[in-house]
């Protein structure tokens, strides 16, 4: 057999070529083990969903949020109650079947303002994770892509700075600048959140950048933003969607912080931290006042915090090896 033609043609083949052709094969065979029955993003016992329901405090964590938010959507077009209302005959008045939560020091209904006030608390941790998420990682992929240049070292020294103060002393300096409001606590709670998706999301472009994948890319003739947007980025996503579910509770927390030395949404507004000041002064005589916006604080925290441990777990790729496991003790197979 005469094989002089397939040696010329190998020996036509450039090395750079070849090293293309290579990257481009190795990562279309990960892109197919990407769809493998191990990715974690798949339904079933082995796949995101069904790591995520097996951890029972993450479900316990999920179902108070989702209460919580189904509460604050939709109990105040229920109630006739506002929580603004003041009734000057029923001031401190004790839990009741008319007042669940009793009544503050103006005769307002504690349970209407709870409700209210969880509404604000969801809204400012939505919009203060979101803002941070988009401009952390927006920071870490340009100053993980160009790492070790000017571009890298501007960005963090910057974060460097923000990181030098302690969170909740630079929240209220901020918002002390800004003035005090919801919109400007949102800002400032925001731009505090921003240095851990930056840190987070430039660790792992650093890693990412000299894979196969990325060379590959720019080898076929990608620019550097479509490499970093359409390559880059997704791989990202994991550890930014954990940290983002574990800044929510900080950014709750925050708020409430914030609240209570008003420097958040002002009066009449409920919020739970101004509401915790308020009671502050009648915890003998009317501890309601302080428990109930303590409690709701407490259990969002709590569950915002558990979610964030849950999907954690549910995104690492060896908790997938706990059903197979389980399997080949029993003999059976899921």
């Amino acid at each position: 057999m005469d094989t002089r033609g397939d040696t010329a043609g190998t020996a036509g083949v450039s090395p750079a070529a070849s090293m293309i052709e290579r990257a481009v094969e190795r990562t279309t065979e990960a892109g197919r083990k990407a769809d493998s029955p191990g990715n974690v993003w798949l339904v079933g016992a082995g796949g995101f969903a069904g790591r995520y329901r097996r951890q029972r405090l993450a479900m316990a964590g999920t179902a108070m949020i989702a209460l919580l938010a189904v509460a604050s959507a939709g109990l105040p077009l229920l109630l006739a109650q506002s929580p603004i209302t003041q009734d000057i005959e029923l001031v401190l008045d004790p839990p009741s079947s008319l007042h669940l939560f009793g009544t503050d020091e103006l005769g307002r209904d504690v349970f209407t303002r709870v409700v209210y006030g969880g509404r604000i608390s969801l809204q400012v941790g939505l919009v203060s994770v979101a803002l941070a998420l988009v401009v952390g990682t927006a920071l870490g992929l340009v100053a993980g892509y160009w790492g070790g240049g000017w571009i890298d070292n501007l960005i963090m020294r910057a974060i460097d700075a923000l990181l030098a103060f302690p969170s909740l002393v630079l929240a209220i300096a901020i918002t002390a600048v800004l003035g005090p409001s919801l919109q400007n606590a949102m800002v400032a709670i925001g731009i505090v959140n921003i240095p851990s998706f930056a840190r987070l999301v430039r660790g792992q472009v650093l890693t990412l950048r000299p894979k196969e994948f990325v060379e590959a890319a720019r080898a076929l003739g990608a620019d550097d933003l479509r490499v970093m947007v359409g390559h880059v980025l997704p791989n990202t996503l994991g550890p930014i969607i954990v940290l983002a579910s574990l800044r929510l509770a900080f950014s709750v927390l925050s708020e409430a912080s914030l609240s209570f030395l008003g420097l958040g949404a002002q009066p009449p507004t409920p919020t739970w931290g101004s509401m915790l000041n308020a009671g502050r002064n009648y915890l003998e005589g009317a501890p309601w006042v302080s428990f109930f916006p303590g409690m709701a604080i407490f259990l969002t925290v709590f569950g915002f915090s558990v979610i964030g441990d849950g999907v954690r777990d549910a995104l690492d790729p060896r908790s997938a090896l706990v059903p197979r496991l389980k399997a080949g003790r029993t003999g059976t197979t899921e």
